[in-house]
């Protein structure tokens, strides 16, 4: 296989986890025998910093020309104070709106060997593994018309869905529903939004093409209760842009760290792979960051950008064994391993004990 994947390191950490991910990936070309063209491009303060757009030209050619898309991280805090158009932010808005991707696979479990590292206990969390479907280009992040008043007293956004971005991203959900448990949560607030009533009929309709899937509805506060309580209850949590983006950084609270989650973009062109987590700037250049999500997004790049499930498999029974082995992040550190005198290896660290897992993997011959 060859490809041609672009790399937005963007701010913060993002260089960092990116750099991580990229390593993982070229193990993953020598092992199976590919050839992976990966190229990096300014996006969010790397670009601005540099005097360019948020999303500069060249990055928005590549991106649209690539086999896939990995992104580390856009933030920065020191552009809190630009306008919408000049903060780092925009280049992930509108990456998003570029590659047309509308649908956000956030797969959230407990992984072996973490069961102390987050707050549940071990009867509550053990075995969870759930996943976040978000739709990714409608509601308030990119409803019109929005602003803040003249006299700086009042401000405005609009969340506004349609039946087919509802029906596209509901698809979505159930399908993933059919590979897993069958299950189905729509999350919405119909009690008092107009566009959760608009998605609660329209979901119903959509499942009714899928009689081999189970369909349940929650409200959103409902549902943030339920994953801190009992996240085994649930499979396929389908749900809208804003409530999605909440709910997934609280998975990654609950089982052990954001800087575990990984994430898939998905629409009609490239896919964009990026970690959950943001870019982190008091731990940047320290080593301190956590690359697992970078390294479990570039996992899902090449199951759901390049159909490379066995490589996808290799890299994710990486991650599980370096765990496994007790090896840690500082933010991955429990109790037990405070106990057992653990001590926290850095983000490079991490990496190359993945990248070697790869490369020799469980069971091969010495």
């Amino acid at each position: 296989m060859f490809a041609r994947i672009v790399l937005l390191p963007g701010d913060g950490i993002g260089p960092e986890v990116t750099d991580a991910a990229a390593g993982v990936l070229q193990a993953v070309a020598r092992r199976f025998g590919h050839r992976f063209e990966l190229t990096a491009y300014p996006a969010g303060g790397a670009a601005l910093r540099a005097g360019l757009a948020p999303l500069p030209p060249d990055t928005k050619q590549a991106a649209t020309t690539a086999d896939a898309v990995l992104l580390g991280a856009v933030g920065d805090p020191s552009f809190d104070q630009a306008p919408r158009a000049a903060r780092p932010e925009a280049a992930l808005l509108e990456i998003r709106k570029l590659l047309g991707v509308y649908a956000n696979l956030r797969p959230a479990r407990l992984w072996p060997g973490l069961e102390s590292a987050g707050p549940l206990k071990l009867e509550v969390g053990a075995g969870a593994d759930l996943r976040i479907v978000r739709e990714l280009t409608g509601g308030l992040y990119y409803g019109e018309p929005r602003g803040i008043a003249a006299d700086g007293r009042s401000a405005h956004n609009t969340m506004r869905y349609s039946v087919d971005e509802i029906e596209r991203i509901a698809r979505v959900a159930f399908e993933a529903a059919r590979r897993r448990r069958r299950r189905v949560t729509s999350v919405d607030k119909s009690n008092v939004l107009e566009t959760s009533q608009l998605w609660r009929r329209v979901v119903i309709d959509v499942a009714k093409a899928y009689p081999d899937v189970a369909l349940d509805h929650m409200l959103v506060d409902a549902c943030a209760m339920k994953i801190a309580l009992d996240p085994r209850a649930f499979d396929v949590i389908l749900t809208e842009n804003l409530f999605g983006d909440i709910l997934s950084d609280e998975a990654g609270a609950v089982f052990g760290s954001l800087g575990l989650l990984p994430s898939a973009s998905l629409g009609d062109g490239p896919g964009l792979f990026e970690p959950v987590h943001g870019s982190a700037p008091d731990i940047a250049g320290k080593d301190a960051a956590n690359p697992i999500g970078a390294i479990a997004s570039a996992a899902l790049l090449l199951r759901h950008g390049l159909n490379a499930e066995a490589e996808a498999a290799a890299v994710e029974a990486a991650i599980e064994r370096v765990l496994g082995e007790g090896i840690r992040t500082a933010d991955l550190l429990g109790p037990a391993d405070r106990k057992a005198g653990v001590r926290p290896v850095g983000c490079s660290t991490m990496a190359r004990a993945i990248v070697e897992r790869v490369r020799e993997p469980a069971g091969a011959p010495a």
